[in-house]
């Protein structure tokens, strides 16, 4: 089988790392891709750096995508997916940019595109039940991740998943169904979604 890998979209609060551990509970070769990340906040699932060696990647093309939030500034390298699938691992890479999930997307191998969802009120409870302490910044990031998707309503997905309706463990059943299948990027009805 081609080398395969999983990106998951989604807003704060939509089960981006429950399904990521999910998943490598499912199979061992699932792997949490550890963007680059350079700035304050949390520090579990990165790789810290600095912003200038950020910046010396993206001037040698080694940056699939970069960008700013919660005032840090974040990194996909090229080196570290190729590591992982080099070494036979599945990457799983998470997104909170349309943008983002499209470019990681160019990286050639078989790419499982999963766009996660939830409701605002369960991405607010989500995220004080685990104790967030910048809960007001995460609500204005889940607005700004409904809007990125109506903006980019033509953008395709191999699932979309409503994460307030299914387990963890439903859901990384999904995904590696659908890696197994080879499943198609399609059209799916975002406005109906978020609306």
């Amino acid at each position: 089988m081609n080398p395969s890998g999983v990106i998951l979209y989604g807003p704060p609060g939509s089960g981006k790392d429950t399904i990521t551990a999910e998943l490598s509970n499912l199979r061992s070769e699932f792997a949490l891709f550890q963007r680059l990340k350079a700035g304050p906040g949390r520090a579990t699932g990165y790789r810290l750096t600095t912003a200038e060696r950020i910046e010396q990647l993206a001037q040698a093309g080694e940056v699939l995508y970069r960008n700013s939030r919660y005032d840090a500034e974040y990194a996909i390298d090229r080196r570290e997916v190729s590591a992982l699938v080099d070494s036979g691992r599945i990457p799983v890479v998470h997104m909170g940019q349309v943008a983002g999930a499209r470019a990681v997307a160019t990286y050639p191998i078989n790419w499982v595109r999963v766009l996660l969802w939830c409701p605002e009120d369960v991405t607010r409870q989500r995220c004080q039940r685990r104790g967030d302490r910048d809960l007001g910044a995460r609500l204005k990031v889940w607005h700004e991740t409904s809007q990125d998707l109506v903006d980019h309503a033509l953008e395709p997905w191999s699932l979309v998943i409503r994460t307030d309706q299914v387990s963890a463990a439903q859901a990384a059943q999904a995904i590696d169904e659908a890696r197994l299948a080879g499943a198609p990027a399609e059209v799916r009805d975002i406005r109906g979604l978020v609306g």
